[in-house]
């Protein structure tokens, strides 16, 4: 399932606005105390730090950013260096968007349109990748699939069980508490622009209304709840409240539905070798809205200094789409179809921004990511949004069988969060000591959306290419290097941090930030690009 992260966002609007519309007093969360004496950022983020924050630099800016920036300014200077294929395993891409138009890979031994297998791969006509859903888009979770297959042999049928009850009756009642916040809001809305006598109105004018109309008072603090949770205008509110309401119905209708079939490529997703080179060579959305592909590809690709809304971290790519996670969880052999299709096909970086807790297949993705280190490939992974230790609660794919790895070039990824200190994991972030390699900024990240669009989005799948990028840039610079000598330079060259951070977005829970990850840094492509100079002499 791709990893974007709602959830907190969500149930910090239901807890303030429901009370606003008489659900009960309101629930407000406690400002956590700086917990060490390492220096804050006191004011807000500019817009500019707000779409580029991810680039920044920890001691120029005191905002924990990559460096980005900085290592193009002081040690690339305008260099490219080689050209590295990224292999981005996703929903598919917006291939026609403004910033990404002119990174894509091109697969030149293929004809475009022949209906041939003009380079006898396997695929007909991949001109830019392949696409292992075919038409399909929504899906099943692995669990709902695990149900409804009634195995009850399987060890996990029973916890698999317990979780699609407790979820389901969740969603049921999120759903409902989201469309009653989303009438009170367009309510609100609407009572507060009959006021001002004007559509849209800013926060200042909202602050500024004086009345003894309790009605209208009483609109006017809904607004101001909004604005209180960092959401920017009554609009943004009101797409983030429908998203969330679409979203918990998707996952009732196809996510947790026993009944729903989704896939239409005509292949058995349990038998490896069945239909050979199933689904086409479409690899855009099926839909607008899917455009966490699109969203992903930017962080690591966007054209630098175009002009346009984002910029990439690496500067010399192509990118390889592969069209394989869906709406629900990806199926284990498409993905490990796809790692074994980017390394076949020339690609050195692989990015998966997605995850799941069941993996019925879990070997087949294992020996893919071996496939790809032993073939000099680095294939990077977020770390998942469940605010959990992936040392002890499962998390797939990985790359170890009781922490014995399988692969040196394998890489996960926590999420930072754009405030230097003791707030600065993201709160959804999962993390392990063990089986974290690293952490990178995810949370509030701003990039390409389909139809030449650009948005904000947070989850581990945003800190994972960010480090993808890192890997590639570096690469670049120094093609000599061998994939695991990238990796070991991403996670040795890092920003070491001492503060103690909150875990898992709880403010009783709080531990020293290096038993979080492996490395226990932040990655830091100028240090990167230091270390790899050297290594490379």
């Amino acid at each position: 399932m791709k990893l974007i992260n709602k959830t907190v966002l969500f149930s910090a609007i239901s807890a303030v606005m429901l009370s606003s519309c008489g659900g009960g007093a309101p629930i407000l969360s406690t400002p956590i105390e700086n917990i060490d004496t390492t220096p804050l950022k006191e004011s807000e983020l500019t817009e500019a730090e707000k779409h580029n924050w991810g680039h920044l630099d920890l001691v120029k800016d005191t905002i924990p950013g990559m460096s980005v920036d900085k290592a193009y300014a002081e040690i690339i200077k305008g260099k490219k260096g080689k050209t590295i294929i990224v292999a981005v395993i996703d929903s598919g891409i917006d291939i026609e968007h403004e910033d990404l138009d002119g990174v894509l890979w091109t697969n030149k031994k293929e004809i475009a349109g022949n209906g041939k297998d003009d380079d006898n791969n396997g695929y007909v006509d991949d001109i830019h990748g392949w696409n292992f859903l075919g038409d399909g888009y929504d899906e099943q979770l692995e669990l709902t699939r695990l149900l409804a297959s009634g195995d009850t042999s399987n060890p996990r049928y029973e916890e698999a069980q317990a979780q699609f009850d407790k979820t389901t009756q969740r969603y049921t009642q999120i759903k409902g508490q989201y469309e009653q916040i989303y009438s009170a809001l367009l309510a609100a809305d609407e009572a507060v622009s009959k006021h001002l006598k004007k559509e849209t109105y800013s926060k200042d004018e909202v602050n500024a209304i004086e009345t003894t109309d309790e009605e209208l008072l009483k609109h006017v603090a809904v607004i101001k709840q909004i604005y209180g949770f960092g959401l920017e205008s009554v609009t943004q509110a009101k797409k983030e409240i429908k998203g969330g309401i679409e979203q918990v119905t998707d996952g009732l209708n196809y996510n947790y539905n026993k009944e729903f079939k989704g896939r239409k490529t005509g292949d058995n997703p349990d038998i490896f070798g069945d239909k050979p080179g199933y689904g086409n060579g479409n690899v855009i959305p099926v839909k607008k809205s899917e455009s966490h592909g699109t969203h992903v590809t930017g962080i690591i690709a966007a054209e630098r200094n175009n002009g346009l809304g984002a910029n990439g971290v690496a500067n010399n790519v192509e990118i390889m789409s592969i069209r394989a996670v869906p709406n629900g969880d990806e199926y284990d052999k498409d993905v490990a179809k796809a790692i074994r299709y980017a390394v076949d096909n020339g690609a050195k970086v692989i990015n998966g921004s997605f995850g799941k807790s069941f993996s019925p297949h879990a070997d087949w993705v294992r020996d893919a990511i071996k496939y790809a280190s032993d073939n000099n490939v680095i294939f990077v992974h977020a770390a998942g949004n469940d605010s959990k230790d992936v040392d002890t609660e499962p998390n797939f794919p990985d790359d170890n069988v009781d922490y014995v790895e399988v692969s040196n070039t394998y890489i996960r990824v926590g999420a930072l969060a754009p405030k230097y200190g003791s707030e600065m994991v993201a709160g959804f972030s999962n993390y392990g000591k063990k089986n974290v390699d690293v952490f990178a900024p995810g949370a509030q990240v701003y990039s390409t959306t389909p139809k030449n669009e650009y948005d904000t989005k947070g989850g581990t799948s945003m800190a994972a290419p960010a480090v993808a990028g890192v890997a590639a840039l570096v690469w670049s610079q120094y093609p000599k290097l061998t994939a695991a000598q990238v990796k070991q330079i991403i996670m040795d060259s890092g920003l070491p941090v001492s503060s103690k951070v909150v875990v898992g977005g709880n403010a009783d829970d709080v531990r020293p930030f290096a038993e979080l990850s492996k490395s226990t840094k932040m990655v830091n492509a100028y240090n990167a690009l230091i270390m790899a100079a050297q290594l490379s002499k």
